[in-house]
This record gives C-alpha cells, sequence and structure tokens, in this order.
C-alpha cells in the first residue's frame, strides 16, 4: 500500500514537474521565493492593525511568529525524522525531472515548510480577517497553492509532501486563529 502511494507519488511528480516550461520558470521560482510574500505580509499585518488596532496587532504579531515557528520546526523534524530525499536527489528521479533551481536545497523533502508557512499564514489570517474583509480567505487561500504547486514545478518537493505541508499548515493556523481570538477575549485586548 504505501509502495503504491509512493509510486504514485512519483507519476504524479514527474508529470506535474514535466509540465513546466522555460518561459514559465522564472515566475514559479518568484512564487516560491520566501521573499516574493513580504508585500503581501505588509499588505495583511495593514489590515490587521485597521481591524484591531495597535496593542491587538501586537499580539497578533506575537502570534505569527508562534505560529510559523511552530510549522516550520515541524516540518524540519519530520524531514529528517522520515529522511525522504528530495526529487533532485532522488537518484532514480535526478535525471528525468526539471530542476528549475540553481541548486536543489536540503536533502530531504516530508513535508514541505513552504506549503506548511503558507496554508498556516492563509487559514490565519483567513480566520481573523474574513469578517471585515469579505473574500480575503479564498484569495489568500489561492495564494498558498501557487506557492505550494511552486515547490513541485521546481524539482524540490513531491506533491504529498505539499498535501502534507497544506493539511498541517491549515490545522494549524485555524488552531492559532482560535488562540488569537481566544486570547484578545481572556485578556480583555
Amino acid at each position: 500500500m504505501l509502495e503504491e502511494l509512493l509510486q504514485w507519488d512519483h507519476e504524479l511528480f514527474l508529470y506535474l514537474n514535466g509540465l513546466g516550461t522555460p518561459s514559465w520558470d522564472t515566475f514559479w521560482q518568484f512564487i516560491s521565493h520566501k521573499l516574493s510574500a513580504i508585500p503581501l505580509y505588509v499588505f495583511l499585518l495593514l489590515l490587521s492593525y485597521r481591524k484591531y488596532g495597535l496593542k491587538k496587532t501586537v499580539v497578533l504579531v506575537i502570534s505569527v511568529a508562534l505560529l510559523i515557528t511552530v510549522s516550520d520546526q515541524l516540518s524540519n523534524f519530520f524531514k529528517y525524522g522520515v529522511g525522504r530525499l528530495r526529487p533532485c536527489h532522488d537518484p532514480e528521479l535526478m535525471d528525468v525531472m526539471r530542476l528549475v533551481k540553481s541548486r536543489c536545497g536540503g536533502k530531504f523533502s516530508y513535508f514541505s515548510a513552504h506549503a506548511a508557512n503558507s496554508f498556516a499564514l492563509a487559514v490565519f489570517f483567513g480566520q481573523i480577517l474574513t469578517s471585515q474583509f469579505k473574500g480575503i480567505a479564498p484569495l489568500l487561500l489561492l495564494w498558498a497553492c501557487f506557492v505550494a504547486y511552486s515547490r513541485v514545478y521546481i524539482g524540490v518537493h513531491f506533491p504529498l509532501d505539499v498535501l502534507t505541508g497544506a493539511l498541517l499548515g491549515s490545522l494549524f493556523g485555524w488552531l492559532f486563529s482560535k488562540l488569537f481570538i481566544f486570547s484578545l477575549r481572556k485578556f480583555s485586548l
């Protein structure tokens, strides 16, 4: 069963990764780069400040910092614990796949921190801002999907890596949004 799932994951990876073309490579590398979302983060911070004011926004920033720390560190724990090679380090795939980046990155891939962090932020901000800013949640989830797909496109993660990251990131984003709202009520901020 696990062997079949991993085989399916390899085949889906090769299919999705093979859809890439040089004319789109720069776009997907940009989406995948962690600094490309800084304008989005600044925008979300401004919306949060507009909705919550300074004191609550400081609590929000602390919550987001903890959220990303938990999501990112859990990903690292799994990467080294599971030890699944990145596609670009896998001897069976490295000669038949497209590596769009100039280098492969770390040795292990399961699960994608990029996917986990982007979905964690999308769900967190979607939960806390949607009442005042209608339609923001689907846009944030679309952005997270682009980030997750970009990891397969550029050749550094398998589809199951990004799917697991998306699911766990979404769970943590939802949980931290509830904790943030609870803390605002509990401490009358």
